[in-house]
């Protein structure tokens, strides 16, 4: 096992880079070399912010045969591209999600990983979390019985009352930006899903962004997607950019013969999580070791760095993240359709974290 840091830059350095840069230093096993952005200000102000480099381009970030794993926050429609050129370029990477926006390109980059030799890992990674380990632990052992059906609610509110570029986030919609934690945490949780139905449609067209310009969603700002597995399993996803995040409906149930088990979020590490037998009130579930206040941006990275050193698989892959794709993609085909879409990919499961087996 190599003891040497493994040097990181940041390809994209919008809204998430800061959590990300920050999160990222606090990790013995990494260094922060460098960030980069097509705005080259952006790079410039992150990187002053934490006393490394700012390449002047992606290229020459790239390029640089001191890094060793590029972390590409970029926007969503710039993902594949980016994560190629990366890969091309010899270097791991980690990106945020989604992997790609079509099926086949996420494939691709999963496939050409491998053959290269390189690691793909990929978003969310909110699985690496205390809640959530325990939350899947309870299932692995039964605790609920056996699972028929799970909830998951993304009430994620109206990006642009907040993010000063919401454009990106409408393009592509809410299951495919947000949709995607749920998704990760269900496929973990039961495997390759086999079978997609969703429906989706624009709720609110009119949109107005912080600096008051006007703009209307390109994708479907509200979806719910169904899903199955080989074993019967069901699930329900509801995404939308509409109601606020203060919802009543929020989180994950897992519902089962013996019981269910509810994760108030699906991204924080802290999540409250209450277990109940079937028909009776729910419990709240003590953690069995002090979790990470929110969510630590720098561990799924940092996670795929030990693997890198312990010459171990890591567990954020692209293989589920490709998965993960073709369900969003299925869905959206199933939106035009209106019938159920077949899912073909599979990947093994991430295994526990260490002390959760």
């Amino acid at each position: 096992m190599t003891t040497e840091r493994m040097r990181v830059a940041i390809i994209g350095c919008g809204n998430i880079a800061g959590p990300y840069a920050r999160s990222l230093m606090t990790f013995p096993h990494l260094e922060l070399v460098g960030t980069a952005d097509i705005e080259p200000a952006r790079a410039e102000k992150l990187a002053a912010e934490h006393g490394v480099r700012a390449y002047p381009t992606v290229e020459a970030a790239l390029a640089d045969p001191a890094l060793d794993v590029a972390i590409n926050l970029t926007i969503h429609h710039a993902h594949y591209d980016v994560t190629r050129r990366a890969l091309e370029a010899g270097k791991h990477v980690f990106s945020e999600k989604p992997l790609a926006l079509t099926f086949p390109e996420a494939q691709e980059l999963a496939a050409l990983a491998r053959a290269k030799g390189l690691r793909l890992g990929a978003a969310p990674f909110t699985f690496l979390g205390e809640a959530q380990q325990t939350a899947l632990r309870m299932i692995r052992e039964g605790r609920l019985g056996r699972v028929r059906v799970a909830y998951a609610e993304v009430n994620w509110g109206r990006i642009e009352t907040w993010h000063p570029n919401p454009a990106p986030f409408y393009a592509v919609g809410p299951l495919f930006d947000v949709g995607v934690y749920p998704l990760t945490l269900l496929t973990t949780a039961f495997g390759p899903a086999r079978r997609v139905q969703s429906f989706g449609r624009v709720l609110y067209p009119d949109r107005r962004t912080l600096n008051d310009a006007t703009f209307r969603p390109e994708a479907p700002d509200f979806a719910v997607t169904m899903l199955e597995w080989d074993d019967g399993t069901v699930a329900r996803l509801t995404t939308n950019f509409y109601v606020s995040q203060k919802g009543k409906q929020s989180g994950l149930e897992f519902h089962g013969d013996g019981g269910s088990l509810f994760m108030a979020s699906w991204q924080s590490f802290d999540s409250a999580l209450q277990v109940s037998d079937f028909g009776q009130p729910y419990e709240d579930v003590s953690l069995p070791v002090a979790p990470y206040p929110g969510t630590e941006w720098g561990r799924g990275v940092a996670e795929m760095v030990e693997a890198i050193r312990e010459g171990r698989p890591h567990r954020a892959t692209g293989e589920q993240a490709a998965h993960v794709v073709e369900i969003l993609t299925g869905a959206q085909a199933s939106m035009q359709t209106g019938g159920p879409v077949e899912l073909t990919s599979a990947f093994v499961p991430p295994a526990p974290l260490p002390g959760w087996n």
